[in-house]
């Protein structure tokens, strides 16, 4: 009989990662991927415990399975990701009817794990970091996407942010070897992949684990790979930046010009009891060397709000930054204190009320920042990898390489995978919307070539 397996994700992109890897490692044991909860087997919640919220979510989740749990006494429920590493023998404690908690340095145990459950009746409880290598097995990952494919490189974190329970639910680095990435890459590319993206908590890190041969070396080696179209990375700290990954970024022909650094504030101040190891005036001089290398970069970005003794003059320090860098996304929250974080033990003395409106300051700031960038796109041509329809069916969604979001009309289908040159006719907020032009090739064979260039070119952001 046809087993099942469901797994909700909940997270980062290296959660949606370990996912596939979930679904990839159960499918070498006879398991097929469930459409829902409710037609599933074993059901994996692969959680996130970045904030608050986000842990809230599992907790209320794993109370509307426990009624599911009690209609199938044989459904196997485990619980997964930075939650169940965090919380460990405490959640099997706290959940009677979860059967087994499996960290995020135990995901290549999952099939033992399981079979203990099924077949001895166990609740174990796996969490932990043996290595100095990450574990991973990349022919076990059950992708979803044909074109795009990520691929982790490096897993946890030695930077010990006062905020962040990353070090907690990721562990200390631990590196893959770069002939194994490069492997990896060669054979998702041989496959019909277009774009790659590299994962990590702080991905640029990187050092191969024999050779030392870092991220700069690893872009290098990836870039040449025939018919890889797009290369991006993920996350960065702006002190693992160097002049050689610079240099490496801005002279490869495939690496993208969309950087995702994380400042989470413009307060020397803030940063300063955040522990980031930067000041303002060191991001800012980052920035700089990064548009010099690449002008048409897009800088997107993390910032925390209401972190405990952020005055108003932080917060406004906060605003003059993003005036002053101009992002092209930021992805802000209310400051959530985390178990295991030195903030979390601190007096958190700015009203909830207080972080919220300073928060919708800075929405509402960064919205108008965006929209004067993405205005100034129009009359331009860009390439646009096509996803699929856009929300209301009506264009063709799809990204560029600088990472904005094109709803793209055409007087013809669009396929999912397929590249097309889009004349940019209006600069929203949140998108781009613009026209179909050319079509160009995407498939396997054709993308060997060298791609035809575009006849105008984006401006610089």
């Amino acid at each position: 009989m046809e087993r099942r397996v469901f797994v909700e994700t909940w997270g980062c992109q290296m959660n949606e990662l370990d996912g596939r890897r979930f679904v990839g490692l159960l499918g070498r044991d006879g398991y097929v991927e469930a459409a829902d909860a409710e037609s599933a087997d074993v059901i994996l919640l692969n959680t996130c415990s970045v904030r608050d919220k986000a842990e809230q979510k599992v907790y209320d989740r794993l109370g509307r399975l426990a009624l599911l749990k009690k209609q199938r006494r044989d459904l196997v429920l485990g619980v997964c990701g930075c939650v169940a590493q965090q919380e460990g023998d405490a959640l099997l404690r706290r959940m009677p009817y979860v059967d087994f908690v499996l960290g995020t340095g135990r995901i290549e145990m999952l099939p033992t794990v399981l079979r203990r459950v099924t077949e001895e009746g166990d609740r174990p409880c796996e969490i932990g970091f043996d290595t100095d290598e990450v574990a991973y097995t990349p022919g076990a990952i059950a992708r979803s996407v044909p074109h795009r494919a990520a691929i982790t490189v490096i897993e946890g974190c030695n930077k010990n942010c006062t905020f962040c329970v990353v070090p907690s639910t990721r562990g200390r680095e631990r590196n893959r070897r770069l002939d194994d990435v490069v492997s990896e890459a060669r054979r998702l590319v041989g496959d019909g992949v277009v774009e790659l993206e590299l994962l990590g908590q702080t991905v640029n890190a990187f050092r191969d684990p024999g050779t030392g041969e870092d991220l700069a070396d690893l872009l290098a080696a990836l870039s040449p790979l025939r018919g890889l179209r797009r290369l991006r990375f993920v996350t960065s700290h702006p002190r693992n930046f160097t002049p050689k990954l610079i240099r490496a970024m801005a002279d490869s022909p495939v690496v993208c010009p969309a950087l995702h650094l994380p400042v989470q504030s413009g307060s020397n101040r803030v940063l300063s009891r955040m522990k980031r190891q930067y000041a303002r005036e060191d991001y800012v001089a980052l920035v700089a060397e990064l548009r010099a290398a690449t002008p048409d970069i897009a800088l997107s970005t993390d910032v925390i709000v209401g972190f405990p003794g952020e005055t108003d003059e932080d917060f406004e320090s906060t605003l003059s930054l993003l005036a002053e860098v101009e992002f092209a996304n930021v992805y802000s929250f209310t400051y959530s204190p985390r178990p295991r974080t030195a903030a979390g033990r601190w007096s958190h003395d700015v009203p909830p009320v207080v972080a919220s409106q300073r928060l919708s300051s800075l929405m509402d700031l960064q919205q108008s920042i965006q929209r004067s960038l993405n205005i100034r796109f129009e009359g331009s041509v860009l390439e646009v990898l096509i996803e699929g329809e856009d929300r209301r069916g009506l264009r063709y969604a799809g990204r560029t390489p600088c990472n904005r979001v094109v709803n793209v009309e055409s007087a013809t289908p669009l396929a999912a995978e397929t590249f097309v040159n889009a004349l940019i006719d209006r600069g929203l907020p949140n998108s781009l919307q613009g026209t179909a032009v050319r079509t160009l090739p995407v498939s396997v064979s054709e993308t060997h070539s060298v791609p035809v260039p575009l006849s105008i070119q984006a401006p610089a952001t």
